[in-house]
This record gives structure tokens, C-alpha cells and sequence, in this order.
């Protein structure tokens, strides 16, 4: 009995001192990354960006069938963008409502837009890429992934404009905002978007291949 005491209390000091250093590892990032105010810089950094190539994005869709290959190119871009912006709004909820108490100071979004519009815009955003990406992969422009894709698009946009139009106007003063890491922010946000463009690169032969197929689809129903 006394050498099992012995053992545990051998094996539960490491484990203290393992999480008492992971503690202090998750408050030294905290105190880099700029706690609730710097949390709020990092999503409207990169929501402005976003901003940017969703409007370059959507311009594709006006000319669909000859821009194809840009549009799927500029959508493997967002993807590491995207996660960057699910990640920053998804770790102010999480510490919101775990009662972080700076974050509970900031307070919540409005209750529609946290309990109506948040989740539809991340489970339309995550079915929008997915099936985006498995129509790249599988070289298909008819068939259910497409429709769904198209599905989700529709709800993913009227999802967005709700939420862009409620933030757009204090989007330049959370830009702004003093506080610490301000570069290791911006260096976030460029590592997302170098990712997308890495990304965008491997998938180049899909997307060339989709676009020839396009080309061909089309050729075929002018004769």
C-alpha cells in the first residue's frame, strides 16, 4: 500500500509540473495574441481580406463558364483564410462562455445573430467549401454535389450579407484597435493567405482539368 501511495505521488508531480508549464505556455500566446481586443483586430483583419476576395470571387459567377478555373482557384485560396476567420470568432465564443471575464466584459454578439445567424453561416460555409472541393476533386459540373453546392451558396449569401452589414461599420475601428501583437497578427492573416495560394498551386491540374471539360461540355451543345 505505502510503495502504491508512493508510486502515484512519483507519477502526479510530473503531471502538475507538465500542466502547470502548458498553463503557462497558453498565457505567454494569450498575452502575444492580445487577449479579447486583440482576438477582435485578428477577425477584422482578416473579415476586410475576406472582403477583398469574395468580391473577386463573386465576380466569377458573372461569367461563369469561361472564369471557372479562376473561380475555383481563388475558392482553394480562402480555405486557409476561412479557417483563420472561423477559428478567431469561434475562440471568442468558446471563452465567452467559458467566463473569461474580459471576453464576458466585451459582451455578446445580438442574440439573433448568435443564435440564428451564427449557425447558419458556419454550417453554410462548411457544406460551401466541401462541396466545392469535392466537385474539384471528382471533375463534375452536373450531379447532387453540384446542387448542393449551389444550395448552400445561396444560403451562405444571404447568411453573409446579414452578418457583413451588422459588422462592416465598426470593422475600421477594430482594425485600429492599440494592443500587443499586432504583427504576429498580420503575420497570421499573410500565413493564411500564403497557405491559399500554396494550395491554389497543388490544385492546379484539377482545375485545368475541370475547365477543359467545361470547355468541351461547351463546344458540344453549340453543335
Amino acid at each position: 500500500m505505502g510503495s502504491g501511495r508512493l508510486c502515484r505521488r512519483s507519477l502526479s508531480r510530473p503531471l502538475l509540473e507538465c500542466a502547470a508549464l502548458l498553463g503557462c505556455v497558453l498565457e505567454g500566446i494569450k498575452s502575444r495574441l492580445g487577449g479579447s481586443a486583440g482576438n477582435e483586430q485578428l477577425t477584422a483583419i482578416v473579415a476586410a481580406l475576406l472582403l477583398v476576395l469574395l468580391a473577386v470571387e463573386g465576380a466569377t459567377l458573372l461569367n461563369i463558364g469561361p472564369l471557372l478555373s479562376v473561380h475555383a482557384l481563388i475558392g482553394v485560396l480562402l480555405i486557409p483564410v476561412v479557417a483563420v476567420k472561423l477559428a478567431s470568432t469561434g475562440w471568442r465564443m468558446m471563452r465567452y462562455y467559458l467566463g473569461a471575464d474580459e471576453y464576458v466584459r466585451r459582451g455578446p454578439p445580438h442574440l439573433v445573430l448568435r443564435a440564428l445567424v451564427a449557425p447558419i453561416l458556419v454550417v453554410s460555409t462548411v457544406v460551401l467549401f466541401a462541396t466545392g472541393v469535392a466537385l474539384l476533386v471528382l471533375g463534375e459540373r452536373h450531379g447532387p454535389v453540384v446542387g448542393l453546392h449551389k444550395a448552400s451558396f445561396l444560403v451562405w449569401f444571404g447568411a453573409t450579407t446579414v452578418h457583413v452589414l451588422t459588422r462592416i461599420v465598426s470593422l475600421p475601428r477594430a482594425i485600429r484597435l492599440p494592443s500587443r501583437g499586432f504583427g504576429l497578427r498580420l503575420g497570421i492573416v499573410g500565413a493564411s493567405l500564403v497557405a491559399g495560394l500554396a494550395l491554389a498551386t497543388i490544385s492546379l491540374p484539377a482545375v485545368d482539368h475541370l475547365q477543359d471539360h467545361a470547355t468541351e461540355h461547351v463546344g458540344v451543345d453549340a453543335h
